[in-house]
């Protein structure tokens, strides 16, 4: 029998990270690169990023912020109903089922896991997933939401087409969904897609159309890289600002809010530019959002570490209406709200 979506609240009962301890400058990317510091720092937004280890593999830092989120929640893992893991595609292994290795690992044995992917929009949808398990199944009370990112592995920054990802690092996210939790309630999500530019921004030689053989690593399509550039250029800067903005006010929408509502902002770190550019469209200041210029861009998990900082620095507060914003290369845009705190109402 259905649940009445009226009577369900889903709230965040805890959040988790990890990060590796090895982390470069913006004067050794600037160095790689051969683009000048300042071009870096100001228009890149990167004052220094973390990077994994060899030994600090994907899953293993996903499996690591888990157990954090846990112990902060202070929940035991055989509370979990499911575990949908966001690892990246780069992990451990190809084909390599890496949500049933982490419920695994932290002890949610009750739980069934499934890997779900949708680049640094992937932390949104997964919330709408659960959010959704949760109104249409009653016996979905828990959902782990977790995974590890070490994309920094496929980064070149001798490749200036993909400049826009050189601010991309390594770590692990984790959250934990409760029905009927009486804090930080999940209200409404909304997400789009554009595949036009499905194939813009590949790794080359990485799969069944190329293999990484040695000969295409040494070439260096064993990278990331912008093989339509103009096309993409052209196509993202018209429609992504306002495919955003479109995406925060139908989840506004959904939620029964406004962004005159809204007081934190929760962003995948972006270039300076469009962090200030989407504060100003959300009537919000510096103060209401965090910039992760000393972290990197963690990819989905950037959405999980807003929330760890901006509780940390105090600017995440209780009673704030949390916007959160993801898009990740495909092209899709994402947004989500949140009522941070314990819900009066």
């Amino acid at each position: 029998m259905l649940q009445n979506p009226a009577r369900v609240n889903v709230g965040i009962a805890g959040v988790g990270a990890y990060l590796p301890k090895t982390h470069i400058t913006a004067q050794e990317i600037a160095r790689a690169s051969g683009m000048p510091e300042w071009v870096v720092r100001e228009k890149l937004g990167i004052e220094g990023k973390t990077i994994g280890d060899p030994n600090e593999h994907p899953n293993e830092m996903g499996i690591r912020a888990a157990l954090d989120c846990l112990s902060n929640a202070n929940i035991s893992p055989d509370e979990i109903d499911v575990v949908l893991c966001t690892t990246e595609e780069w992990k451990e292994y190809l084909l390599w089922t890496a949500g049933i290795h982490l419920a695994y690992e932290i002890g949610a044995t009750r739980a069934w896991a499934m890997d779900v992917h949708m680049r640094c929009a992937t932390t949104i949808g997964a919330m709408k997933m659960a959010k959704d398990m949760m109104l249409s199944d009653p016996d979905v009370n828990t959902v782990l939401i977790a995974g590890g990112y070490r994309v920094a592995d496929v980064i070149n920054f001798k490749n200036p087409r993909t400049s826009f990802l050189w601010n991309i690092g390594a770590g692990a996210g984790a959250l934990l969904l409760k029905r009927n939790h009486p804090r930080n309630h999940f209200l409404g999500a909304h997400l789009m897609c554009d595949g036009s530019m499905a194939n813009h921004v590949i790794v080359p030689a990485s799969g069944t159309k190329r293999f990484p053989t040695d000969a295409a690593v040494a070439e260096g399509l064993f990278y990331f890289d912008l093989v339509e550039p103009e096309a993409m250029k052209n196509r993202l800067n018209a429609v992504s600002m306002d495919n955003w903005l479109h995406c925060i006010d139908q989840a506004l929408r959904k939620s029964n809010l406004t962004r005159a509502d809204v007081s934190f902002l929760n962003m995948v770190l972006v270039k300076p530019s469009a962090h200030r550019e989407m504060l100003e469209r959300l009537g919000l200041n510096e103060t209401q959002s965090v910039y992760l210029s000393n972290v990197g861009h963690i990819g989905e998990q950037d959405t999980i570490l807003n929330i760890v900082q901006g509780v940390k620095q105090g600017k995440l507060k209780d009673g704030d209406v949390m916007v959160m914003v993801g898009a990740g290369i495909g092209y899709v845009w994402a947004a989500g709200v949140v009522k941070w705190g314990k819900d009066e109402g």
